[in-house]
């Protein structure tokens, strides 16, 4: 297994998580260059965030039936192109249609190293440090994220939050064409583009309609939805998701708890900054230097406790979850924001790479990209889900109650999960 292999895929997952973590302290700056309106600057954000969701399921797909090698590098080309782009935006519309299309080359690019995770490291301690690093690795862009975003802006111009990933991306590039190995997919299917227009579309709409409190879109988004399943189900010869996938173990849990841990991510980075700011009158940069000992002790929780506690990782996530969100509610400055957020941070390392290691660690090699792609989008669509119902809370103190809640609906499905794990277990030695 070639040494490079671990690193890179890491590094893409950072530089995924960065892009979409780095935008938000330009955001100003963007604004005041490009004319944008105060509602179009969103869609600098969203732009990215609904290409990258909706497309994720085909991506998986493409990785399988195309080659992780083949997908992984197209993927760095075009989120590479766009950035490009992006930095050299002219204009408002310009921008937006380039942080699109670096959706579409996260979307490629995400599902493609997860698969990558999942096929090239098969022993399962060795897997289980290799979820543990591709996590952590996501960590660390996130934190860098909201440092780097505001050097950049400040130092040099809006337009290197863009740029950076410019040379980034074509040393990737060169890293995955010597590392990945040339691997031909055992099937030859065509795309289900049935399957891809109504998943996409639906997924697209669904997001769409949370993110804006638009009640059509979200019904367009669940018909459009049903049609996909039935679409997988009864009409499409080679599914781009097959239903199949969910009677494996772990898939279903798995995907279950990711879609219920993007309201603990929303909660835990996006409205504790909200809260330092809003609340206890901390600028944009002390709020992110607020954040950075979460975001440290995040990364080293996921790189190395957790692969060395596989099963009691998500029990003791949970706990910290409640504890933590608990003591958010009650804050009462900023000290006591990040003692709290310590202890969330402390379960998101616990739990965040065993979840993702249950949704595809048992999925046959040949489905490998669309697991990725599967557990990667149930995340993301927790996550706009969550941000537009805590949205509408009152108060910062319900919010952190909610995401507290939703740890013990978290912790009795993974409970529920494993007895029935225990169950399949005891049979299987029994016979």
């Amino acid at each position: 297994m070639p040494a490079l292999l671990l690193p890179l895929v890491c590094a893409c997952q950072f530089m995924i998580i960065l892009d979409a973590a780095i935008v938000n302290l330009a955001l100003p700056s963007v604004e005041r260059d490009l004319g944008f309106s105060a509602t179009g600057l969103a869609w600098v954000v969203n732009g990215y965030l609904l290409t990258f969701a909706g497309l994720m399921l085909l991506g998986g797909r493409a990785a399988d039936l195309f080659g992780q090698r083949r997908l992984t590098i197209s993927g760095l080309a075009v989120f590479s192109a766009a950035s490009l782009l992006a930095g050299l935006s002219s204009t408002a519309t310009m921008l937006v249609a380039a942080r699109a299309a670096q959706g579409v080359g996260a979307a490629m690019l995400a599902p493609a190293t997860l698969a990558v995770v999942n096929t090239a490291f098969t022993e399962p301690a060795v897997r289980a440090r290799a979820f543990a690093a591709w996590s952590a690795s996501g960590g660390v862009g996130g934190m860098a994220g909201a440092i780097v975003g505001g050097a950049l802006t400040t130092g040099l111009s809006w337009r290197w939050i863009f740029l950076i990933n410019v040379p980034i991306g074509a040393a990737l590039i060169a890293v995955a064409a010597t590392s990945l190995p040339r691997s031909v997919p055992e099937r030859r299917d065509r795309l289900d583009l049935a399957g891809a227009a109504t998943g996409t579309a639906g997924l697209g709409a669904l997001v769409y309609g949370v993110m804006y409190g638009s009640v059509l879109p979200i019904v367009a988004g669940v018909l459009l939805l049903g049609t996909f399943v039935l679409v997988e189900a009864r009409f499409a010869r080679s599914p781009m998701v097959p239903l199949r996938l969910f009677r494996t173990a772990g898939v279903a849990p798995g995907a279950t708890m990711l879609l219920l841990f993007g309201g603990i991510a929303t909660a835990m980075w996006y409205f504790t900054s909200l809260l330092l700011q809003n609340t206890f009158g901390c600028d944009a940069l002390r709020a992110g230097l607020a954040q950075t000992p979460a975001a440290v002790t995040f990364v080293l929780v996921a790189r190395w406790v957790a692969p060395r506690l596989p099963r009691a990782g998500r029990p003791l996530g949970c706990a910290c979850f409640i504890a933590g969100f608990g003591w958010l509610s009650q804050a009462g400055g900023v000290a006591a924001v990040i003692g709290a957020t310590l202890i969330v941070a402390t379960g998101i390392g616990l739990t965040f790479p065993t979840l993702m290691a249950l949704a595809t660690a048992r999925v046959p090699d040949a489905d490998a990209g669309v697991a990725g792609g599967l557990a990667t989008t149930f995340n993301q669509v927790g996550s706009a889900i969550s941000l537009a119902v805590f949205a509408t809370f009152t108060g910062y103190d319900r919010v952190f109650l909610a995401a507290a809640g939703i740890a013990v609906v978290i912790a009795a499905i993974s409970l529920g999960s494993g007895r029935r794990s225990d169950r399949r277990q005891l049979v299987t030695d029994l016979a």
